[in-house]
């Protein structure tokens, strides 16, 4: 039923993870996510994992669920998920997401997106790496400090480097494949 089968990837993420468990300290849940965003979310799988998924949590706690999924391109609309068609460089972008959270910040941001592949690796290497600065950039913006980033990369020569750049923004870098 999901739109993708890339939604399974983010079903084996939370296994390992607990992603849509904001806060596990020594395998103790303080809180569960009730706002997420999905950037470069077309075809949508990953939003309906999230839907799904946290709106779960909502049942068990008072805090209304609120996903916000970003793309450049139209999507079929997905039940309990608000989408913005727009761009992800965009400041306005970001403060549209902040607005439907009620000025408050997302607990998890999920990206999934990746650039058309060309066949020259180095090249898709490269322009994923590019899309991934960007959705740093506005998860930097609309992530609240305690929050979780996950998002795709395409492993080249140089996903170190890549790794030190995400550790100055987050305590904790884990690759799963």
């Amino acid at each position: 039923g999901f739109r993708a089968r890339s939604a399974f990837k983010l079903l084996q993420i939370d296994e390992e993870y607990g992603i849509f468990h904001s806060c596990l300290i020594f395998h103790t849940l303080l809180y569960d996510v009730h706002r997420a965003v999905d950037l470069c979310a077309a075809p949508g799988s990953w939003s309906q994992v999230l839907s799904r998924q946290l709106k779960r949590n909502e049942v068990d706690g008072n805090e209304e669920t609120k996903i916000v999924a970003v793309d450049l391109q139209e999507m079929a609309p997905i039940e309990g998920v608000i989408q913005i068609q727009g761009d992800i460089t965009s400041k306005t972008t970001a403060d549209e997401i902040i607005h439907h959270f009620d000025g408050r910040k997302a607990q998890l941001v999920v990206c999934d997106g990746a650039p058309d592949v060309t066949g020259l690796h180095d090249m898709d290497v490269y322009v994923q790496s590019q899309l991934l600065l960007s959705a740093l950039s506005i998860t930097a913006r609309v992530l609240d400090e305690e929050g979780t980033f996950i998002a795709k990369i395409f492993r080249g020569r140089d996903v170190t480097l890549l790794y030190a750049q995400l550790r100055v923004f987050f305590r904790e870098v884990a690759c799963c494949k």
